[in-house]
């Protein structure tokens, strides 16, 4: 899938500024005229239309503020993405669940009216660690004693969020401490079993897109720490299982379908296919220029994700200081990878859907299925080193690999499906 940000580099952008200057002291042709981008004067001008930007947007229009979202893509919700698998069924191809403690998207999605089901949990769950494939209750946690003794440390996980405000992690009791070391060494010294390691490295490479070698201890708490509410710590355990958990929930139509409906409602405020190029300060306000275009506002908001923030030409120039972090600043890299059947086969032979192991690509599946069961649909994460090695390869093989997974956990119809669908988040 290519969006309107792929074919654009620095080079480009630098080229353009330059034919830009040397043409600076001549008038211009009416055709050049009728190129220049239209200019908009609002409050707030909002870049990314994604949830975040989105919801930004709402809030302004409720309290009576002018805005514009400007979108470098050719559609909203960011990574939250749908596809049609017919019937007016759809795959969700980005975000696709959520949790009891996850009341802000459940009340966006009341108020855009977008229902929700629950993911289906019922029957066995699948381990294949070491070329061994054992079954326990999808209701519960793995019945093997080498992950049984691996839960204590995840316990204290738990404990050690708790010591990290959501809102500033840095002022953490012992944050230089836990941010002096990674997720990996952490785990080396308390998650010691063989298959309870297994378990730990399935369960963060789908939820971060990394291994734990890549990740900051530090950053791992406050994600942990930030599954809560005002009610209920965060919980490693709810991040990762389904009952009682960030799996429980999914939405009907999707959860692009609230972005969509948002985006209805803000109507000619959100301009699509608008890649923004450069933001300047004023001195009453910033000029936010782009392709479609130009926003004379009192404010801006960026809301797309830290590294792409750095594609933007800023004047006068970010500090020194943000240069550097978005330089250390990589994203995850993880591919949904969505089969889908006639009939979800598994659920007759009595499991669920959900399937964790350590034979790639993916390492990590749940049942997605629509609300009636028909199709029957597989989701699998391809996720860290996995998503290093098989993303790279060709989609025919990448496809043979990952329903050779599905057929490991859920046998041998699942090398089958009537369709195929993948993304691919790093690219």
């Amino acid at each position: 899938m290519q969006t309107p940000r792929e074919g654009i580099t620095r080079r480009r952008l630098i080229g353009t500024a330059a034919a830009g200057s040397v043409g600076a002291g001549l008038a211009a042709t009416p055709a050049a005229q009728a190129r220049r981008p239209r200019t908009r004067h609002v409050d707030v001008a909002i870049v990314g239309a994604g949830i975040a930007g989105l919801t930004a947007a709402r809030e302004l229009v409720r309290a009576r503020r002018s805005v514009v979202v400007l979108e470098a893509r050719d559609r909203v919700g960011g990574r939250m993405l749908r596809h049609s698998i017919g019937g007016g069924d759809f795959a969700d191809m980005g975000a696709g669940f959520i949790g009891p403690t996850q009341d802000h998207i459940a009340a966006l999605a009341r108020a855009m009216g977008v229902r929700t089901f629950k993911t289906y949990n019922e029957g066995s769950n699948v381990q294949y660690f070491g070329g061994k494939r054992s079954l326990y209750p999808a209701t519960g946690l793995p019945t093997d004693p080498d992950v049984v003794k691996a839960l204590p440390a995840l316990l204290e996980l738990d404990a050690m969020a708790r010591q990290v405000p959501v809102d500033a992690p840095w002022k953490a009791p012992r944050a230089r401490e836990w941010d002096s070391q990674t997720l990996e060494t952490w785990a080396q010294a308390n998650v010691t079993t063989v298959n309870g390691r297994a378990a730990f490295d399935t369960a963060v490479q789908p939820n971060w897109g990394a291994e734990p070698r890549d990740l900051s201890l530090l950053f791992v708490l406050f994600y942990i720490a930030a599954a809560g509410n005002e009610s209920n710590p965060g919980s490693l355990l709810r991040l990762i299982t389904t009952a009682g958990g960030a799996q429980e929930t999914r939405f009907v139509g999707g959860t692009q379908l609230i972005a969509l409906r948002l985006a209805k409602r803000l109507g000619s405020r959100v301009v699509l296919e608008s890649p923004v190029r450069g933001i300047t300060r004023l001195d009453h306000g910033v000029r936010v220029d782009s392709d479609r275009l130009t926003v004379r506002a009192k404010r801006v908001i960026v809301a797309v994700p830290p590294t792409l923030t750095a594609e933007i030409e800023y004047h006068p120039k970010m500090h020194a200081r943000r240069v550097q972090l978005l330089q250390r600043y990589p994203q995850g890299w993880l591919i949904k990878c969505e089969a889908v059947y006639d009939t979800a086969f598994w659920r007759e032979d009595g499991l669920s859907g959900q399937a964790v192991g350590d034979t790639g690509p993916a390492t990590s599946t749940f049942d997605t299925s629509p609300p009636g069961g028909k199709p029957g649909v597989l989701i699998g994460f391809v996720g860290g080193d996995q998503a290093r090695d098989w993303g790279p390869r060709v989609r025919a093989r990448r496809r043979r690999g990952v329903l050779e997974s599905f057929a490991r956990y859920f046998g041998e119809r699942a090398l089958h499906p009537r369709s195929y669908l993948e993304m691919d988040w790093a690219t």
